[in-house]
């Protein structure tokens, strides 16, 4: 039971799998609408995943030493939603329904419960999950059939899953837990997306946009310049203000001075999600741009202005074969999350200083690689301040470092120019970790294995 009960929530009572659309009033034309989403109705979806936690959560108040007749209401429940694209599910074979070939699977994962006792004015934590980014703690809520890219669609099926969780925010559940009645809040967080999702989801113009961070309002130019001293000033809130700006431009400016006002913002944002880094895609983001750093470095970049493309193509084919004689790694299509762990090694580092003519180079390299490594755990790890207490501490100081490399060594690169993700990585990884406590364990993996 709710309470206050759930508004906006659709009321079918023999809850299973549902069509998607249902509990959307509004009328979404030509959408083959039985063929295209099923879900779970969110708070149904959220009883039964505490349900299985029941024995967890009795575990807990147990090992805490707290009475459990007593803790009856005042428990909080964090979730962290995730939602991907899943590229091609066509059917290989066979004739099915027309639907579109892409899917979009949303999801959350129960983080943990606490529970506020009287007299204390922290709460207790009674669960937390160990393995936030396994498959087997990501619980499917929606999948639908839809392009990630095709906005209006996606909005239409995630607009009553948007709807339920804001209802659920406001009221209470009360469900039995250990045989006696107990009341739950719940707080979302979506953090399992990647960049081009939140972009989406925010209202956010696409990745290749002069305001590369979705996190603060520097643009390409100014990330290049000064690399690690930025702060997060984005939020949900801040994003629909300014779509109202640049919805009703009330100063009258010209397109290019409204768009520096609203720093980018030109659809309305549709669903909150957290401000974070997604380190899986940080991983891979900045796997790519090392690699485009070792072909450059093969070629001596440094020396000379724009080579032909031919010439490119000789450095990239050089480095891959080094890299599949040495490490075993066959050159892939599109980087990987296998590929950059590998690539990511002083092992691959050793490998191409190998092809690498002067020793000043391969120094710099291998600085730049041993820094990264250094940085990497503190936004890879569930619980950094656990973990790797070092690196976190040093993280600024490492950062600077990078920075400090990238901007002499390798100017001929981020001159005015920089990744959105290396962005991220050297200016904003220690304060969400302040906030968050964590970057890692608030990733997309578990979605993403589920997409598997």
């Amino acid at each position: 039971e709710w309470q206050p009960a759930l508004k906006n929530v659709s009321s079918s009572w023999d809850v299973g799998i549902i069509d998607g659309l249902s509990g959307w009033t509004t009328f979404v034309e030509d959408v083959p609408a039985e063929t295209i989403a099923r879900r779970f109705r969110y708070d149904v979806a959220l009883v039964s995943a505490l349900k299985d936690l029941e024995e967890d959560i009795m575990e807990g108040l147990r090992e805490r030493g707290l009475d459990d007749s007593m803790c009856t209401s005042g428990f909080t429940v964090v979730v962290k939603e995730s939602c991907d694209g899943m590229g091609d599910v066509s059917e290989k074979h066979g004739t099915g329904p027309a639907v579109p070939e892409k899917a979009v699977r949303f999801s959350f994962t129960i983080m943990s419960i606490s529970i506020r006792v009287e007299g204390e004015d922290d709460g207790i934590t009674i669960f937390q999950e160990q393995k936030p980014n396994s498959e087997l703690s990501c619980r499917p809520l929606c999948l639908m059939f839809v392009d990630e890219s095709d906005h209006e669609t996606l909005t239409a099926i995630l607009g009553p899953v948007v709807a339920e969780r804001k209802a659920m925010m406001e009221s209470r559940l009360i469900i039995s837990v250990g045989g006696l009645l107990r009341s739950f809040r719940f707080f979302f967080r979506g953090t399992g997306y990647d960049e081009k999702m939140v972009r989406e989801m925010e209202g956010l113009e696409a990745s290749g946009s002069t305001y590369i961070c979705t996190l603060c309002d520097s643009t390409r130019a100014e990330a290049s310049q000064n690399k690690v001293l930025h702060s997060i000033t984005r939020s949900h809130d801040e994003n629909l203000e300014r779509y109202e700006i640049w919805r009703t431009n009330p100063f009258s400016e010209s397109a290019d001075e409204l768009r520096d006002r609203v720093k980018g913002v030109s659809a309305k944002p549709f669903m909150e999600t957290q401000p974070t880094l997604d380190a899986l895609h940080c991983d891979i983001g900045n796997a790519t741009e090392f690699y485009k750093i070792f072909q450059d470095e093969i070629g001596e970049v440094y020396q000379r202005s724009n080579p032909s493309r031919e010439e490119r193509r000789r450095w990239r084919s050089t480095l891959d074969k080094q890299l599949r004689t040495k490490m075993k790694l066959k050159p892939v299509m599109r980087m990987n999350g296998n590929y950059a762990r590998r690539l990511m090694t002083r092992e691959a580092v050793e490998a191409v200083c190998e092809l690498v003519p002067s020793e000043e180079r391969r120094e710099a390299l291998r600085r730049l690689m041993e820094l990264y490594l250094q940085m990497k755990p503190v936004w890879r790890s569930t619980c950094p301040s656990r973990d790797c207490p070092d690196q976190l501490c040093r993280y600024s100081y490492n950062s600077q470092q990078f920075a400090d490399i990238l901007s002499t060594t390798f100017k001929y690169r981020y001159d005015g120019k920089i990744t959105n993700y290396l962005h991220k990585t050297l200016a904003h990884v220690p304060e969400i970790v302040e906030r968050d406590g964590s970057i890692g364990a608030w990733a997309s993996e578990g979605n993403e294995s589920g997409n598997k």
